[in-house]
């Protein structure tokens, strides 16, 4: 009997999980000036930080190019992009981003860049836990003509999934401070901006970016 019991709450939560889910709307992003930019080469710029992490943006940078060569683009490798501005004098995101489209087409030859900004980074000690959180915001500007292709926002943290909910109070407080301990120690943040990185760049609809010439998905969204 309990085993039908467990059953039946299991399927009535399904269902309250499943009309909650298509009672949300969707967003959908209008991808009209997309289609008609046809980008093919992509160059990324470094994020502009504003956390307190002088890492952010280095990592961050380190693991964008990734989702980007996945959906089918030809992505301006870092340290070409990099060696470049540096030659040039410029060292700092801010700056690198105040580059006008124009010159950054002439420079590198590319149709659109990603221009992407950093609000979270790193592990925030809590009460009763500690969490890991990188969040990003990016645009894709068209370089010939200066206008926003694309532009989306992702976040990722490492409780993800997580269920705190045993051990009581004290057993709380103490895996909070070895989480902040074990976070600091092996750089979890550089793992977690992967994963946002990954979220905030991937292909495909209602949000994310269309798909590249060189991805066998090309023009099916």
């Amino acid at each position: 009997m309990s085993r039908i019991l467990s059953l039946k709450l299991w399927l009535a939560v399904s269902v309250l999980a499943l009309l909650s889910a298509c009672a949300q709307p969707v967003k959908h992003v209008d991808y009209t000036a997309f289609k008609n930019a046809r980008p093919r080469t992509i160059l990324v710029l470094p994020p502009d930080n504003s956390t307190t992490d002088v890492t952010a943006s280095d990592s961050m940078l380190s693991q964008m190019t990734f989702p980007l060569a996945e959906a089918g683009y030809y992505v301006i490798p870092v340290a070409v992009m990099e060696e470049t501005f540096k030659q040039n004098g410029l060292t700092t995101p801010a700056d690198i981003q105040k580059t006008s489209p124009e010159k950054l087409r002439e420079i590198f030859g590319a149709d659109a860049a990603v221009y992407a900004t950093i609000t979270q980074y790193g592990t925030k000690y809590r009460v009763l836990d500690s969490a890991t959180v990188v969040t990003a915001s990016a645009k894709l500007v068209d370089l010939k003509s200066g206008d926003v292709l694309w532009q989306g926002s992702a976040s990722a943290n490492s409780n993800e999934g997580n269920n705190n909910s045993g051990g009581g109070l004290i057993g709380m407080l103490v895996m909070a401070a070895i989480k902040q301990v074990a976070n600091s120690l092996t750089d979890k943040s550089h793992d977690i901006a992967g994963v946002t990185s990954y979220r905030l760049l991937h292909a495909g609809p209602p949000t994310g970016l269309l798909y590249g010439p060189h991805s066998p998905k090309f023009g099916t969204d």
